[in-house]
């Protein structure tokens, strides 16, 4: 998802592209060291699908280059790492409210940390700069905002701040998070189940002390050379299934970034051959829809899936 990037250019920075790896389609720790330069700021490691990377290795690297560590995970509510709670681990994390994700107001989101003083400077670039709101403060009393003399902007900022029937909205879910997270988990096992045996369909690899939250079921078709995804995807529908996605093209081949260069110490060029390993499982992967609010319908999908490799075994 592009959005990642253009919050790195948005800031002003140009983002660098690092590879991913084979099993668990998430950044590969190495590929990340070798793209480090003296102009360096941060990593952004994602947690697709609602699997997190390995953070410890992450964590490592960023504090031998002292760079700061942004969690992505928007895709990732109540996913564990080694016995963390995924979006606890860097230096501070994002989260979506997306009307797609474990939790939702329609739009909008949340960004945690345990740094107070990035929580205050976090807080007030949302609301335009004003002095009266921090870590601990979200609202400006009208005795202050009505003084004359009040000092508003002590920085500069945008208004980001989420809408209060929103904000209502992502609360009463947050109430219930974790049996949305529940549903997700029970509609991957049942896909897990119908896939058992199959030798090319291939499910995201959960690492030992990793709890994967399934946003997603996603699963890689190996099998190209005899049928196509869309084919696979046509009789999968033709069974009950429902539509999904495909992976998301990769942010440096989409038009807006393709053919550019990063520049740098380092230059990258945004074309085929920077990332190979993400070049070559994202036009293979298969994300099956998980927010099945009843579980006999979740367990329809996983019998049409069943249905559709059984077509394609024979």
């Amino acid at each position: 998802m592009a959005s990642t990037s253009f919050a790195v250019l948005h800031a002003g920075a140009v983002p660098v592209f690092a590879d991913i790896d084979p099993h668990t389609w998430l950044l590969d720790p190495k590929a990340v060291e070798q793209q480090i330069t003296p102009r360096t700021k941060a990593i952004i490691p994602v947690s697709l699908y609602g699997l997190a990377p390995d953070m410890d290795t992450l964590m490592a690297i960023a504090a031998r280059h002292k760079l700061f560590v942004l969690e992505d995970a928007a895709e990732c509510f109540l996913g564990y790492y080694k016995g963390r709670i995924v979006g606890s681990i860097g230096h501070a994390s994002s989260f979506s409210f997306q009307s797609s994700k474990h939790m939702t107001s329609g739009e909008g989101g949340m960004i945690t940390t345990n740094d107070e003083q990035l929580a205050h400077e976090i807080r007030r670039f949302s609301s335009l700069g004003y002095a009266a709101v921090g870590a601990n403060a979200g609202k400006i009393t009208k005795d202050t905002i009505q003084d004359p003399a009040y000092e508003r902007h002590t920085s500069i900022g945008f208004n980001y701040r989420i809408p209060e029937l929103c904000a209502a909205v992502a609360l009463g879910q947050l109430e219930h998070l974790d049996e949305l997270v529940t549903m997700r988990t029970q509609a991957a096992q049942c896909y897990a189940q119908a896939v058992t045996g199959c030798r090319w369909l291939v499910p995201q690899v959960v690492p030992e002390g990793y709890i994967h939250s399934y946003w997603t079921y996603v699963l890689k078709l190996e099998n190209n050379d005899a049928f196509t995804w869309s084919a696979f995807r046509n009789k999968y529908l033709e069974n009950g299934g429902d539509r999904f996605y495909g992976a998301w093209q990769l942010t440096y081949l989409e038009p807006a970034f393709r053919g550019q260069r990063s520049g740098g110490e380092q230059p990258q060029s945004f074309e085929r051959g920077l990332c190979p390993v993400a070049e070559a499982v994202q036009p293979c992967l298969i994300q099956l829809k998980t927010n099945y609010f009843d579980l006999a319908v979740a367990e329809q999908k996983a019998e049409a899936l069943w249905r559709t490799i059984a077509f394609f075994d024979h």
